[in-house]
């Protein structure tokens, strides 16, 4: 286990944040909720450009927070979940830059 996930397990083991995966997420639900209006929020509902204030990176890792504390209760190495994601997302990328351009994308080859 790295470092992150360790600090995780042990301040959740100290705080007795242990729950039903149900119950995290909702809470993970939340969370990203609050980040949602955050959002809304510092841009006016759309009508500005959305810049990180000194809010963001708690929220952001809040939910981050969130998802290792789900990942641990449920047994998954979220460091190699996210290398395989991002391996997949680097191959279909390459797939779709080789492939030729068929005009809209929804257009079935």
């Amino acid at each position: 286990m790295t470092e992150l996930p360790k600090v995780v397990a042990q301040s959740a083991d100290a705080a007795d944040l242990h729950a039903p995966v149900p119950t995290l997420l909702l809470e993970l639900q939340t969370v990203l909720g609050s980040l949602t209006a955050h959002v809304t929020a510092v841009t006016d509902r759309g009508r500005r450009p959305f810049r990180p204030g000194p809010q963001w990176p708690t929220l952001l890792g809040e939910l981050a927070y969130g998802v290792y504390l789900l990942a641990d209760q449920t047994g998954v190495d979220v460091s190699q979940v996210v290398h395989a994601a991002a391996g997949q997302v680097f191959h279909n990328a390459r797939q779709a830059q080789s492939a030729p351009n068929t005009g809209w994308p929804f257009e079935a080859n």
